[in-house]
């Protein structure tokens, strides 16, 4: 049996053998049910940033992806040496938070970069000179970030305890205020 040359063609024979044109999946999602999965919840994340409730209250699917979401924290300082890898070492471990630290300056041990910005849910930063030095280099990306000034001098070694009750007082109210959006 020869190939048929014009579409109508193709077409009676098609209807003819319904199995050829069955398609098999081979898992429960196809790959575009994953992307819509993806975008929807990437609007969800938008729309929490910007304050806004989305989606409808009765959609399920969101508010099971939003619960496995941990909240992404950024905590900055100049050197990335003593305050902001302190806060990293005292909140890695919070349920439901997932955490970075970086520096401003050069001579940083980890600088931070536009990935880091994107990365994060809230950035939390240790001194005004901080927020500035962002906002010069990240504008476009920090419009709809959460940031926060923390007001903590250089004063303190890693893991000293009076920045360890500094920090907690401090970030605790910050990190709960973000989770309840």
């Amino acid at each position: 049996m020869t190939h048929p040359a014009t579409r109508a063609a193709r077409r009676a024979a098609a209807r003819k053998h319904p199995q050829r044109r069955q398609r098999t999946t081979h898992s429960a999602f196809s790959t575009k049910d994953w992307k819509l999965l993806i975008l929807r919840r990437n609007k969800l994340k938008r729309a929490r940033q910007l304050g806004r409730l989305w989606p409808h209250p009765g959609r399920q699917l969101e508010l099971i992806l939003t619960e496995t979401d941990p909240l992404h924290v950024l905590f900055i300082c100049s050197r990335n040496q003593w305050r902001s890898p302190t806060a990293e070492a005292i909140y890695r471990k919070a349920p439901g938070l997932a955490v970075r630290s970086a520096g401003t300056a050069r001579a940083a041990r980890r600088q931070v970069k536009l990935t880091d910005i994107r990365w994060a849910d809230l950035i939390l930063v240790m001194e005004d000179k901080h927020a500035s030095r962002l906002r010069a280099e990240f504008r476009q990306d920090l419009r709809h970030k959460a940031l926060h000034v923390l007001d903590i001098p250089d004063d303190y070694g890693f893991m000293d305890p009076e920045l360890v009750d500094l920090l907690g007082s401090v970030v605790d109210p910050l990190i709960d205020a973000a989770q309840r959006r």
